[in-house]
């Protein structure tokens, strides 16, 4: 018998990506877990293509983690990964424990005001996730 695939189930971080959408030239933005899942996408994202992000993002974080510390010849942490194309500009920055927060854009933007947003955006959802009620677990046993 088989048993369907289970699905992580997070909080919608949408929210988060709202100011950098008003931005200039941002066309899409995606909060993604390290393990290529989406916690939150721009609405004009679809589901198979916010899914393709995720996972290449995912890859591409590890890839960029992988051949930092080559490079350095020991463990690096990213804080910040950027593409170019003739398409526009991809941006990934860390968002927290196993998460980042990825921008594209075209090739127009200006670069500096898009990643300082987005580091304002990462301290607004640490602040937020952060200071969010505990669960109630009930009295302990």
């Amino acid at each position: 018998m088989n048993t369907p695939a289970r699905r992580r189930v997070t909080e919608d971080k949408s929210w988060v990506l709202e100011p950098l959408l008003e931005l200039p030239h941002v066309i899409h933005a995606a909060v993604i877990s390290g393990d290529g899942f989406i916690e939150g996408s721009s609405p004009g994202l679809t589901r198979e293509a916010g899914e393709g992000v995720a996972a290449m993002m995912s890859a591409l974080q590890g890839a960029g983690r992988a051949v930092t510390a080559a490079f350095a010849e020991r463990d690096a942490t990213l804080r910040q990964t950027v593409v170019e194309s003739e398409q526009g500009w991809v941006f990934a920055i860390p968002a927290g424990e196993n998460t980042c927060l990825a921008v594209f854009a075209r090739p127009e933007v200006n670069m500096g005001i898009v990643a300082h947003h987005m580091q304002v955006q990462v301290s607004t959802l640490g602040t937020k996730v952060m200071n969010s009620p505990a669960r109630d677990l009930g009295s302990p046993a």
